[in-house]
């Protein structure tokens, strides 16, 4: 039986494109089900009590539907029972690089920075908090900056994030820098090497949904779906 798959997630959402990007790499068809997760419907806290996206059902003939809840679970389990392509590098110094930077994004570039921007552009009109704060929004621009910096030193001496091979690493970093770009936050002149890095990134297959996005009320920024920007 062929697996079905249905993936609840909010578009500008960087957990959520993660899991997008995996499942197109991997070239596995899913549903896509953009879901007001803020407004924490039944059917959302039903499948996860944290009422929060990413969450992948997957359906196998007669059986019972498999509910994925959190990014990492799912994207674990895409890599278990997908295998090919992998996520992964066959070398071990690498692999460990690639986690070491997932967790570089998924922990202090996310509190450091795209949650102080993330928060102002998207969540507060979102949920109807009024005016973006100017100061949070230099102080999480600040952070991006020294972000981008660090990335742009290692991709100077790389060809992908954690080495010779493409990895989980490169689609984190892009799902979080994507979202941010979408609003045109990204300095990418200041960061040479990691903006032809992000440019092949935007050329793949899996890239594209993303890069028709779009929210009602939150125009992306003009540059944002050209691949030659």
């Amino acid at each position: 039986m062929t697996v079905e798959r249905t993936l609840h997630h909010f578009p500008l959402d960087p957990a959520s494109r993660q899991v997008r990007l995996v499942l197109g790499e991997k070239r596995l068809p899913f549903v896509d089900n953009s879901v007001r997760y803020w407004e924490r419907p039944r059917e959302l806290t039903k499948m996860n009590p944290s009422g929060m996206v990413p969450i992948l059902v997957e359906t196998d003939g007669d059986a019972p539907p498999l509910v994925l809840c959190e990014t990492r679970a799912i994207i674990d389990h895409l890599e278990e029972t997908c295998r090919e392509p992998s996520l992964f590098g066959p070398d071990p110094a690498e692999r460990a690089e690639a986690r070491r930077l997932i967790t570089w994004f998924e922990r202090k570039f996310e509190f450091e920075a795209s949650s102080y921007i993330l928060h102002e552009k998207i969540e507060k009109r979102l949920l109807g908090l009024g005016a973006p704060e100017l100061a949070n929004l230099r102080q999480g621009k600040d952070a991006l900056k020294s972000h981008l910096f660090m990335l742009d030193d290692l991709l100077q001496a790389r060809e992908w994030l954690a080495g010779k091979r493409l990895s989980l690493a490169d689609f984190t970093a892009a799902s979080y820098l994507s979202v941010i770009d979408y609003f045109g936050d990204v300095p990418w002149r200041e960061a040479p090497a990691v903006k032809t890095w992000y440019m092949k990134m935007k050329s793949r297959p899996c890239f594209r949904p993303l890069l028709a996005d779009r929210w009602p009320g939150l125009a992306p920024a003009g540059h944002y779906d050209d691949l030659d920007f």
